[in-house]
């Protein structure tokens, strides 16, 4: 197995834009021959667009973009950014009278970090797509969807940390599997080699990190209203053949790098959601397919607070390390 640039799958272009004083942005992954997709949705507030179409028992089998942003709901529009600026190369669904690009999303919350009304939208979505043309390796941290992420939000915005967007690929023989994420869980980020919280809830004092397990656990009984402004989403993209359901559980699978990295995970203020996007270049056996997805999405997370720089009075793991 080789660690490998996101770049170097063919066909996968991928793209930021943002605003960093207003603190979010947007990501764009595109694939305009288009890819088999699929998508599994964990937490329990997603916001999220086009996932019901990538269910197995429905017709479109390829998509042609995912968008991944910030701004929570409104941040979706930047999914209209990529419409326009793929419609204008002529890549979609072709209808007779046109093209209908198709393009799946989703949106974390980070209203709370800058400017609650400064939000992606379709302006900045095209943005993203035309910097996805440069061709060359994205970068990670305090960009795109990442821009505004923080993590350890279970006792509100004071004892949060900054965290951003991680890019992880791998390569073995011919098959190549990718992970991008926006890392903007309620939980602690974990090292997946040590087992080290790396990143998450601070202590009282902000001095040092806290554990939110363990602080769940000493508040079970209160009636809490806890910080619902969570949502780590990513997308695999691999060129592995796979069909449209193989590509929903290799989804599924790559949950697993989720609860290797975040604790706790897929909580009912956590909108996860994970994204596939298959270029059917490689023969490849789905379930191995799917452990290297679980893995690079773990080690993508570990990546996005890694890579994330201290911003709007945040505190980032390497702060810590």
């Amino acid at each position: 197995m080789k660690e490998i640039s996101i770049s170097d799958i063919q066909g996968i272009k991928v793209g930021h834009a943002g605003n960093k004083k207003g603190a979010t942005g947007c990501t764009v992954i595109i694939c305009e021959k288009g890819a088999r997709a699929g998508v599994d949705v964990r937490g329990g507030a997603p916001a999220s667009r086009e996932t019901e179409l990538l269910k197995s028992v429905n017709m479109v089998e390829k998509i042609h973009a995912v968008m991944i942003s910030g701004g929570s709901a409104y941040g979706l529009d930047a999914a209209a950014g990529a419409m326009a600026y793929l419609e204008e190369k002529g890549v979609g669904f072709d209808v007779g009278v046109g093209v209908i690009p198709i393009v799946c999303g989703a949106s974390l919350f980070d209203l709370v970090v800058g400017d609650p009304k400064c939000r992606p939208d379709k302006k900045m979505g095209y943005e993203a797509c035309k910097n996805a043309e440069t061709g060359q390796a994205a970068a990670e941290g305090n960009v795109g969807a990442g821009t505004g992420a923080a993590i350890g939000k279970f006792l509100g915005v004071k004892h949060m940390m900054k965290s951003g967007l991680g890019i992880y690929a791998v390569q073995i023989g011919e098959l190549q599997v990718a992970a991008v994420v926006a890392v903007n869980a309620l939980g602690d980020v974990i090292d997946v080699d040590s087992g080290k919280r790396i990143a998450g809830l601070l202590n009282e004092d902000n001095t040092m990190l806290s554990n939110t397990e363990e602080t769940m656990y000493a508040l079970y009984s209160e009636d809490k209203n806890v910080f619902s402004g969570n949502t780590s989403i990513g997308c695999i993209v691999t060129n592995a053949k796979l069909t449209k359901p193989q590509a929903n559980k290799l989804a599924s699978i790559a949950h697993n790098g989720f609860a290797r990295a975040i604790r706790p995970v897929h909580t009912m203020a956590d909108g996860d959601t994970i994204f596939v996007m298959a270029t059917g270049e490689v023969d490849a056996l789905p379930d191995a397919a799917g452990a290297l997805a679980a893995e690079v999405m773990s080690r993508a997370i570990n990546r996005a607070v890694r890579k994330a720089e201290p911003a709007y009075g945040l505190k980032a793991a390497r702060d810590f390390e």
